[in-house]
């Protein structure tokens, strides 16, 4: 059930981009305009629901619940045909703290990205969306670990990797003609490779784009 809702939120999603993008009228030429790029860092709040491990006996561990403010960084850069379209590739590394025993979760992804922007003003809004793929590490301690140095029990390590879609929203303040605010939010998805700890919710990000534009 969750895999359709993920597939209609999709198809909305593409159909208010593109109805968006083709509804303008009259549209530019799309004319390459020049670049943009830079860094933002990251957090949110996210969820990978209740882990539940068992021991090689089959006793059942106590049950994790993975959720909590996530903290990472990443960029992306942008290439600009006429005054709205770009294009361009983004990656990020997301961490997550959780549990009692200091249990970690690590994402990776990174992708294509296409988006428009509109200009009001000094604000540039923007909505897209960034097909990709990633990977997961997660790190489950069910007690405390007493010594580095020691084998520890009670210790599961899950890697995969996925196909990653995630729709944004955002906006851009220009503070300069060559640098600029960011602020957006988005949503990363497992389209490929649904798991049971795969932490959704949305992600908050902010920094500075530096552009390279000819205008």
């Amino acid at each position: 059930m969750n895999r359709w809702w993920i597939r209609i939120g999709l198809a909305g999603w593409l159909a208010l981009c593109g109805g968006t993008a083709f509804g303008e009228k009259p549209v530019e030429s799309f004319r390459y305009q020049g670049f943009s790029g830079g860094m933002m860092l990251h957090t949110g709040w996210v969820s990978g629901g209740t882990l539940m491990l068992h021991t090689p006996t089959g006793m059942a561990l106590p049950a994790q619940s993975i959720q909590g403010m996530p903290y990472g960084i990443g960029g992306a850069i942008r290439f600009h045909f006429g005054s709205q379209f770009r294009v361009g590739t983004e990656g990020y590394v997301s961490h997550l703290n959780y549990g009692g025993y200091g249990s970690r979760m690590d994402v990776s992804w990174g992708g294509l990205l296409v988006d428009w922007r509109w200009q009001i003003g000094r604000f540039s809004p923007y909505v897209g969306i960034t097909f990709g793929g990633g990977g997961v590490r997660n790190l489950t301690l069910t007690a405390a670990q007493q010594n580095d140095m020691v084998l520890e029990e009670g210790v599961s390590y899950r890697t995969y990797s996925f196909m990653a879609v995630a729709p944004f929203v955002g906006v851009e303040f220009e503070m300069t003609r060559r640098m600029r605010l960011v602020l957006k939010a988005d949503c990363l998805l497992d389209v490929s490779n649904p798991q049971p700890d795969f932490p959704i919710g949305p992600r908050i990000y902010f920094g500075f784009v530096f552009c390279h534009l000819n205008e």
